[in-house]
C-alpha cells in the first residue's frame, strides 16, 4: 500500500490516479498510523514551500516522514514535495525545509527566461537508479515551477535538467527520492518512473 501524503496541497487526485494506473493500491490521507504503516510513501505538491511545510507541521507530520525513512521504506517527494526534502527554500522569505537532503531551493535568475518553467524538458539520467530504469536517455517530462533544487551533495542528484542554470530534475539518497517535475503529467515517462518507484524503489 502506497500512502499519498494530504497535506492541504493540491494536484493529489491526479497523482493517485496516475498511481493507480501503475498498479498501485494508494490511499489518500494525512493520518499517522496510515502513513506509518504504509509500505511506501509520496509526497506530493504544488504552490509555496512556506505554505507547504505549514501543512506539515500543522497535521504533525514532520517527524511521521523522519520515521518512515529511519524504517527504511520508500517516500517520493513530487515537484514541491521533492523541494520540501532540502534544508532551506528562499522562497517568498526564509524558510527550513525537513533537512533530508543537504541543499537549498533557489529562484530561477530571470534574465530572458520565462518563470516559472512550464512545459516539457529534457531530464538526462546522471547517475544509475531504480527509479529511472528503461527510461530512454534525455527523456521529457513535464515542468511547471519557479525553483529549483541545489543539493549541496552532487552524488544526491540522479538526473539534471537545464533552464537557464543546470539544476536537479531528480534526486535520491537510499530509498529517499525526489522528482522536480510532474510524473502524472508526463505521459509514458511519468508512468514508468512511478512503476519504479511502486516496483523497485
Amino acid at each position: 500500500m502506497i500512502a499519498l501524503i494530504d497535506y492541504g496541497i493540491g494536484n493529489l487526485r491526479s497523482v493517485e490516479k496516475a498511481l493507480a494506473a501503475v498498479g498501485a493500491e494508494v490511499q489518500l490521507t494525512s493520518a499517522p498510523e496510515v502513513i506509518r504503516a504504509a509500505d511506501r510513501v509520496v509526497l506530493p505538491g504544488v504552490g509555496a514551500f512556506g505554505d507547504g511545510m505549514a501543512g506539515l507541521r500543522q497535521r504533525g507530520l514532520e517527524a511521521v516522514i523522519e520515521t518512515v525513512l529511519q524504517e527504511g521504506k520508500a517516500l517520493l517527494g513530487i515537484c514541491l514535495g521533492m523541494q520540501l526534502l532540502f534544508e532551506v527554500s528562499y522562497e517568498l522569505g526564509e524558510h527550513r525545509g525537513l533537512g533530508l537532503l543537504p541543499g537549498e531551493v533557489r529562484k530561477f535568475e530571470r534574465g530572458d527566461l520565462k518563470v516559472p518553467q512550464t512545459g516539457w524538458n529534457q531530464v538526462r539520467a546522471e547517475k544509475d537508479s531504480p527509479l529511472l530504469s528503461g527510461l530512454a536517455p534525455n527523456s521529457y517530462a513535464y515542468f511547471n515551477h519557479s525553483y529549483y533544487c541545489e543539493p549541496a551533495n552532487r552524488e544526491d542528484i540522479l538526473a539534471s535538467s537545464e533552464y537557464g542554470v543546470r539544476y536537479a530534475a531528480v534526486v535520491g539518497r537510499g530509498r529517499l527520492y525526489g522528482v522536480q517535475f510532474h510524473p502524472e503529467k508526463s505521459q509514458a515517462v511519468g508512468l514508468q518512473i512511478l512503476r519504479n518507484f511502486v516496483e523497485r524503489g
